[in-house]
This record gives C-alpha cells, structure tokens and sequence, in this order.
C-alpha cells in the first residue's frame, strides 16, 4: 500500500473516584507533535510501542495529543473535552489508521466511561478508519470501547514492564488490517468480581496460569490478540468487574475466540476467592519487620500509592516506623510542596522542625489530613529530575518536582513538591541515597515498586497504612457499582450478570 497516514496519540489516567486530587489538564502535561515524538520515542511506553512500528511501516505521523497524569480524581469536564477534541480532530482530517494509547480507567467529571466516549466520538467523524488500543491492565471494558474500536490489547504484566510491547502488539495486527490480511472481530466479556491490586499481579498465583493461557493462545496463532484485565477497584462506576477482551480473524478463529475467552474468565471466577487481600494491623507488620534479618526490608506502605490515586502525604506507616524505633531508614517521597519550600528557605546542612505531610483530607473515607512533626538536618536539594533506567517505563523522564532529603538521625526523608510513584531507584539516587546500602526502605507504592526495588530487597513487607488506595474495601461507599458484584454480594448465580 502507498505510505499510510497514521494518527497517534495518547490520553491516559487511572481515575480513583475516591481520591481528593484534582485531575486538571496541567496534570497531563500535554505535549503535541515533535515534542511529543521527542519525550516519548524510544521509551517502553504504548505511545514509543506505537511509534515504532509506524516507523517500522513508513507512516506519515501525526501527534494531535500525547497526555497522561498520575492516577487521582475525576478527571475534571474542561480537560477531558480538550483532550478528546484534539484526537477527534486529529483524526476527522483524514487518516489511514489510528493508533491510540489509553488507560481504560478515566472517569470524568460528566462521563463514568473516558475511553468508551472518546472512541465513540471518533466513530461518529470516521466510521472506517481502522483503530488500534492499548489499554492497561486495570482497564475496566465496556461495549463502548469495543464496539468502536478495531483491536484492543492489554498490559500482561503488573509491574507494566510491557508497555511498549502492548502497543506493538496492537499495532502490529492493525498493520495486517491494513495489509487486508485478516479481518479482526472482538468478542469480549466480564465477571462480576473485583480482584484486590496486591493479589491479581500476573506473575503470580491465582492469575499467572490464567495470563500465560492467553499469552500462549496468541504467541501460538490461535488468536490474533488475547488479553485479559483485573480491573481497578478504587473507582465507584456501574462497569467494574474483571474482563477479557479476545481478537480473532473473522474468517477462522471466532469460535477458537469464544471458547478461549470463556475458559479464561470462568478460571477467574473459580478462584474468586483467592484475588482478595487479607490485611493486618499496621503496628503488627512493623514489629515483623523489626524481627528480620539483613536488609534492605522493604516497607510498603500500599494504602497512599500516587499510582492507584493516593495523595502521597499520609503519615501513617512513617509515624509507625518512628515510635518502634526503626533505624537506618529510608523513606519517601512525600509529597509536601509546603515542606519542600521550609526546607529550601532553610538551606543546605540547616536543622528544620516542621510538620511534614497530612496537608490534604480524604473526605470520601472520613479521613483528615494528619501531618507528623519532624526535626532533622537538611542534607540534599534536586530538581527532583531523573530518567527512569529499570525496566518500567524506561528511558522516560520523572518529574518530582524541587526535592530535599531531611534527616532525622535515624531516617532520610526524601520529600518533593509532586507525586511520583517509586518504581525505580531513581527516586532515591537521584539525590544522593543508595537504598541497597540502607536496613530499611520505607516506599509508598503496591506493585509497581517490583519493577526496581524487589531485586534488591531481601524481605518485603506490605504495610496497611492510611489513604485512599486502601485494600479494606470496606471503607470505599460504592453507589454506582453493578449489583451483584463479588465480594460486596456473595451468594448469586452468575447466569445472568454478565452482558
């Protein structure tokens, strides 16, 4: 075929519907054209997966919007609408094929389902344009998005080490769409269940053998595309449940496609059970810290995690760690831009006192903002810049905004005006702290962290602290959910539920 026109852009946010963070369009920090091909190529992101196979194909390349923030509220009405204005008119000029990386967790201030709107607001202006989606694992799947699109995959992997994997993937089946080699369909369903962020990683037990199913059903030609999606628990949305969607050549595979799809979602279902996480008192997992032997131990403080919609300044763990008189202890980032400007105002080798985190209440679980009062020595000032060097989202760049090191004699509080998730050493490097070298790594985070920090810990503890991104589902006033849904309802038939 003549050099193809491709559309390529990115709109991605986990939205937690319980978090009191706003989601404005700054917190996107949009970028368009060559400066979006400049921030993104060459890094394991669908956005580089995407642009390297549309090198790989000769494509003329279009960038209407390249846009992702850290997971937090409602995306706010103004922002989603500029967003999907800029793809929508992207695409209505003219294209050949577009491909799209999502999240499939947005939710607006006035739409419950981001990726299915957008998608069907581009079928409204190109009912024919071939349309490629990455989406994550957490996506929540709805007809919208399937209807509209013409293939979907989906992240395999929690810690998201396949990002860029994920878009080629998609990209590469479009290619044969394209090339008039196949002619993709969907078939797609769900179960009624919510799978906990700490016990549906795919690389362990119950999920691993249920993802390697699909991994092998499309490695193996079976399928065109086969991906499977835990769903994210902190959104209060008539469609969450764990989902499958399954791409298939229309000619000879739907059927291979239903029955591959069936048996991946009925495995879920049968292990219901197992994807709940079962906590312990916050004091109780400190104090079995303290008994382990050599360190690094991680402590991971899962309930205040940026990359599930936490605020990153919930004390809880930290003050724990203090009062059983936890040494050698590296902690953070907290995010304070408050604290951040004492500590600055105070300059380098200055003792600070000051009430550090706990700025922001969580009015969604009747939590209040509790800062800790810290006294320490300011020991380290950055721009809070580092490129990610491990195996997530490699090569890109994490802004943490102006960062400072506080040391209180036996902690180093690594505090910064934004969030960011540590998922990689950088966090702590970047400013002068090697955490192989500490007993204790205290990190706010639930999966992510594996990417950098499980090869150097010698014991992990997951610690149940305060925030929004709890696991005691309990806590969360879920109005909007689909009924009945496991575990909140227990005892139903599943004929019926389901689409």
């Amino acid at each position: 075929m003549a050099r193809p026109k491709v559309v390529l852009a990115m709109m991605m946010h986990e939205t937690n519907t319980f978090s009191p963070v706003p989601t404005t369009i700054d917190s996107f920090r949009p970028l368009a054209g060559a400066a979006a091909i400049a921030e993104l190529e060459g890094t394991n992101t669908q956005f580089g997966g995407f642009l390297d196979v549309a090198r790989q194909i000769g494509a003329e390349i279009e960038v209407p919007i390249a846009a992702a923030a850290h997971p937090s509220g409602h995306v706010q009405k103004a922002a989603y609408e500029e967003m999907c204005d800029a793809i929508v008119g992207g695409i209505r000029t003219g294209c050949d094929a577009a491909f799209l990386a999502l999240h499939g967790a947005m939710v607006a201030e006035h739409v419950d389902d981001g990726e299915g709107e957008l998608l069907r607001r581009i079928r409204a202006v190109a009912p024919r344009v071939p349309i490629a989606v990455g989406l994550d694992f957490h996506a929540h799947i709805t007809p919208a998005m399937v209807d509209s699109a013409t293939v979907v995959t989906g992240y395999r992997t929690y810690p998201h080490i396949d990002m860029g994997e994920t878009g080629q993937r998609a990209a590469r089946t479009l290619v044969r769409v394209l090339n008039r080699e196949v002619e993709p369909v969907m078939v797609w369903d769900f179960r009624p269940m919510l799978t906990s962020t700490l016990e549906h990683t795919p690389s362990r037990q119950p999920m691993k053998d249920i993802m390697d199913m699909a991994i092998a059903a499309e490695a193996s030609g079976t399928v065109l595309n086969a991906s499977l999606f835990g769903g994210f628990p902190q959104a209060d949305i008539p469609h969450l449940a764990c989902s499958s969607v399954i791409v298939a050549d229309r000619r000879t595979d739907q059927g291979k496609a239903k029955a591959l799809l069936d048996r991946l979602l009925d495995m879920a279902w049968e292990r219901r059970e197992a994807f709940l996480y079962r906590g312990a008192p916050l004091a109780t997992q400190i104090a079995h810290a303290r008994t382990l032997g050599e360190g690094p131990i991680l402590l991971v403080d899962h309930g205040d995690n940026t990359a599930s919609g936490g605020t990153q300044d919930v004390m809880s763990v930290v003050e724990e760690a203090m009062r059983q008189g936890l040494e050698d202890v590296v902690a953070g980032p907290i995010c304070d831009p408050a604290a951040v400007a004492r500590i600055i105002a105070a300059g380098t080798a200055a003792g600070v006192t000051l009430d550090l985190g706990g700025k922001i209440d969580m009015p969604q679980l009747n939590l209040e903002g509790k800062p800790l009062a810290v006294s320490g020595k300011v020991t380290r000032v950055t721009d809070g810049e580092f490129v990610v060097t491990g195996p997530m989202a490699t090569g890109t760049r994490v802004r943490m905004g102006r960062t400072a090191v506080l040391d209180t004699g036996t902690m180093q509080i690594v505090v910064s005006e934004m969030r960011a998730e540590p998922f990689d050493l950088g966090v702590f490097t970047h400013c002068g702290i090697d955490p192989r070298r500490k007993r204790y790594v205290l990190i706010k985070s639930r999966q992510h962290f594996r990417a950098g920090f499980e090869p150097i810990a010698r014991h992990i503890v997951m610690c149940d602290g305060d925030g929004v991104t709890s696991s005691d589902l309990r806590l969360f006033d879920y109005r909007k959910r689909r009924r009945p849904l496991y575990p909140f309802e227990r005892d139903f038939p599943l004929g019926g539920t389901a689409r």
